[in-house]
């Protein structure tokens, strides 16, 4: 079982539009698909129609695999099933600093489910965190998406700076530019600097700024579903695609 983070520092990126379109896309390729909601904001499941469990909280989510399972729901789509976050996982860094453990407790709640699906995709936090440094240690693979302006490229740098600071692989990371406008002329230089310095981090797939993505809170599904003839559709399956290439074969 591959373990894919959505994960970025920086809020307001596209990173929950980024898991619930590369959740759908990867089922939709006959991946057997888990969408682990990790953020309290629970936007995830709110997408799918889904409610969280109100009894998995966040001391049980890392201690009672039975509890965990029993949280999961089925989607509206085949080989898709979402874990709802609840606004008790903001209590996760908390809890977290309270364990004395070698062992990662996501790694080891994720354990649970290895024999059921092919693919964990958690949709993550936007922060820094010793949660944060748990997921960014237990993922196989860090998508991140980055906006090509001044502030996004600032916290790219802020990230890969906690990368080695704290040891951890740099090659994990796999980063695509988001909400891209190539109309304006900082998202184009934007683009060229970032590919210059970071160039084998980022995947050539760019997802475009569209109305449509942004309807998905209207309409409650992926846009891959709502709108699959639109460019920001079209974009999230070549995403996909790049992703399986990246992870599943490497």
């Amino acid at each position: 079982m591959k373990v894919i983070a959505c994960y970025s520092n920086k809020g307001g990126v596209g990173k929950t539009a980024t898991a619930v379109n590369l959740a759908y896309s990867l089922s939709l390729a006959g991946v057997r698909t888990l969408l682990c909601d990790l953020d309290p904001q629970g936007a995830s499941g709110f997408y799918f129609r889904l409610k969280p469990s109100k009894s998995l909280t966040n001391a049980r989510f890392f201690d009672d695999t039975k509890r965990l399972n029993q949280a999961i729901r089925e989607s509206d789509f085949e080989n898709l099933d979402v874990l709802p976050a609840n606004q008790s996982y903001r209590g996760f860094d908390i809890l977290l600093s309270q364990m004395c453990e070698r062992k990662s407790p996501l790694d080891r709640a994720l354990s649970g489910v290895q024999f059921d699906y092919e693919v964990v995709v958690l949709d993550c936090p936007p922060n820094l965190s010793l949660f944060a440094e748990h997921i960014l240690r237990t993922a196989d693979a860090i998508l991140v998406p980055v906006i090509p302006s001044t502030l996004s490229q600032r916290t790219f740098h802020q990230l890969v700076k906690f990368f080695k600071k704290n040891d951890l692989s740099i090659k994990k990371l796999l980063c695509f530019f988001s909400m891209v406008q190539k109309t304006k002329t900082l998202h184009r230089h934007t683009i060229e600097d970032m590919k210059r310095t970071y160039g084998k981090r980022f995947l050539k797939t760019q997802i475009p700024f569209a109305s449509e993505v942004e309807r998905m809170g209207i309409y409650r599904a992926p846009v891959t579903v709502t709108a699959r003839n639109c460019n920001a559709s079209k974009a999230y399956l070549s995403l996909c695609e790049e992703v399986i290439l990246r992870v599943f074969n490497s």
